[in-house]
């Protein structure tokens, strides 16, 4: 295995459904109920942005950051591979600083998202 495969196309894990219960319920289960979980964030900001109209760029940039991490649990549900964890790492920098935007800027008094 050369550099280049293990930083891009290694495959870490992949789904078997005939693999044992523990496979099932802990990787492939927990993703994808972590993956419906930030489809659901999404639809809040969205569902946000609809009652307070404030920034649509920032709040629509930010629930579409959401609904990618959301995705990527789905697809990392089926295999996890090295492009897909590159790929999860910029769209997490991402959802942090649409966040702290979006707070700063229009909801100083939020918490939760």
């Amino acid at each position: 295995m050369d550099w280049l495969d293990l930083l891009w196309w290694h495959t870490w894990w992949e789904y078997d459904p005939n693999g044992s219960l523990s496979d099932h319920v802990w990787q492939h289960g927990f993703n994808l109920f972590e993956g419906l979980c930030w489809v659901v964030f999404g639809s809040l900001v969205i569902r946000r942005h609809l009652v307070n109209q404030k920034s649509a760029w920032l709040e629509l940039s930010y629930a579409a950051a959401f609904f990618l991490f959301g995705i990527s649990d789905f697809v990392q549900a089926y295999r996890l591979t090295s492009w897909l964890l590159v790929w999860k790492l910029f769209n997490l920098i991402a959802l942090l600083v649409l966040r702290k935007l979006t707070i700063k800027r229009h909801y100083p008094l939020s918490k939760v998202f």
